[in-house]
């Protein structure tokens, strides 16, 4: 389990395997490599710097096959949050968990 942040220091959750976890228990992304997609298949984003998630807008029509999330699981309290990163140019900062369960109704929870 490797916890992770969003390019803003914003505590998001943890990756297991190719999974993306909120830290409430949800399965809210798949890894292809660096890459992040939803489980409706559309592109989330990427990770960068080790341990930050990012979302390239160039990268905005990527698409590949989607999945069924798996099972909620216990949630943890999230970790502090850090310093934002300065942002790159074509980018924006990674969704918040709690976008990424309003955004996507088929996920297990809406728990944010």
């Amino acid at each position: 389990m490797k916890w992770l942040w969003t390019w803003g220091g914003t505590s998001f959750g943890y990756r297991s395997g190719d999974d993306l976890w909120t830290h409430a228990g949800c399965h809210v992304g798949r890894f292809l490599g660096t890459e992040i997609f939803a489980p409706s298949g559309d592109y989330l984003g990427e990770i960068k710097s080790t341990n930050r998630l990012i979302t390239d807008l160039t990268k905005h029509n990527r698409y590949q096959i989607g999945f069924t999330p798996s099972a909620n699981r216990a949630g943890y309290a999230p970790y502090a949050d850090y310093a934002a990163y300065v942002m790159y140019i074509g980018y924006r900062d990674f969704p918040s968990p709690s976008t990424l369960h309003r955004n996507n109704p088929g996920l297990a929870s809406n728990r944010g």
